[in-house]
């Protein structure tokens, strides 16, 4: 776990950059439901840790929610909206695989029984998030709070999602559209420290890699990864198997440390949008940088990116959106 001064230092710089970013100006702010809600942060941390009691990969799986709601039109708890027509961002291909709703909607549950339509869906995702970081050794942090839930879900709109399989270009006008910048594209790509991913997301670099040879092109394994490690990915993704889970921090995937940066520049990233960090001058001056000089300021770093990540798009205020009675629903009145 963080040290008590890294938790100082995480929530220090996490305020002034709301300052920085005018967030906290009667907006999203730290401790926003201290009045109306005291209880609300307490009752999120015991159900992300009731949660990962039984299933310690729910940790993980929590970052990867709050990515995609946040990268969808704002931190809006739109990926959580359930529909009938399978027409929901959720449904979009893109979130196969997504998890974590059910802890959001335990925690919601709680807040509902104990604070009526005061703790929206989005600041739950966004306190879960921030807890999971923290229960897998990462840095804790403050979290500012005030958003409002969405109105909309549309499927199309989670096409924006980066891709396991992006360039660095593409990656890096997702994140700029997001508002985010290189730092912060390195530091939420370090994510993956802890958790898994599906050879679905992996059998494309290993068996359909485009390959231009004799000016004739064929498939095959990408040519970037070193010959023992694709050797080593194919033995655990044989051809057709779609489902077998792998660490994305080759040896380190239970603890949240900087193993995955050491990884992407020895060429060791299972996923391609995880190894194109290193084909951008730069990115890979930022992940060898964290690597040395900047090494004491990982964990702080990663904070911030969290608390930008947790920026974007916000709904705050009474003239727009709403506090859900139930997270996977819309209001009805």
């Amino acid at each position: 776990m963080a040290s008590r001064g890294m938790v100082f230092r995480a929530a220090a710089i996490a305020t002034a950059l709301l300052l920085s970013l005018g967030i906290a100006r009667g907006q999203l702010q730290v401790g926003f439901y201290s009045d109306s809600c005291p209880d609300a942060e307490d009752t999120v941390t015991a159900a992300v840790q009731d949660a990962a009691g039984n299933d310690p990969t729910i940790l993980p799986a929590l970052l990867r929610l709050q990515f995609h709601d946040c990268f969808v039109k704002g931190c809006d708890a739109s990926v959580l909206i359930r529909s009938s027509s399978n027409d929901a961002e959720v449904d979009n291909s893109k979130n196969q695989g997504l998890r974590g709703q059910d802890v959001v909607d335990a925690a919601k549950a709680q807040l509902e029984d104990l604070c009526p339509g005061v703790v929206s869906c989005a600041d739950i995702i966004a306190l879960a998030a921030r807890d999971a970081v923290a229960m897998t050794g990462g840095p804790s942090f403050d979290v500012p709070t005030g958003r409002r839930d969405g109105l909309t879900s549309n499927l199309r709109d989670a096409d924006v999602l980066p891709d396991a399989a992006d360039s660095i270009s593409h990656l890096r006008s997702s994140f700029a559209a997001a508002g985010l910048n290189d730092r912060d594209l390195v530091l939420l790509t370090a994510a993956h420290t802890v958790g898994t991913t599906a050879c679905f997301f992996v059998k494309d670099r290993l068996y359909s890699y485009p390959i231009a040879a004799g000016g004739n092109s064929k498939t095959g394994t990408d040519p970037s990864i070193p010959a023992a490690f694709a050797a080593e990915l194919k033995a655990r993704c044989p051809p057709g198997d779609v489902n077998t889970r792998l660490p994305l921090d080759r040896g380190s995937e239970a603890e949240f440390d900087d193993s995955i940066l050491r990884n992407i520049r020895s060429g060791l990233a299972v996923i391609a949008s995880d190894a194109a960090l290193a084909t951008s001058n730069d990115t890979r001056a930022l992940v060898d940088a964290y690597l040395a000089a900047a090494a004491g300021s990982f964990q702080r770093d990663f904070a911030v990116a969290m608390v930008r990540m947790g920026s974007i798009g916000v709904i705050t205020g009474d003239d727009d959106g709403e506090i859900r009675d139930v997270c996977s629903a819309f209001n009805t009145n």
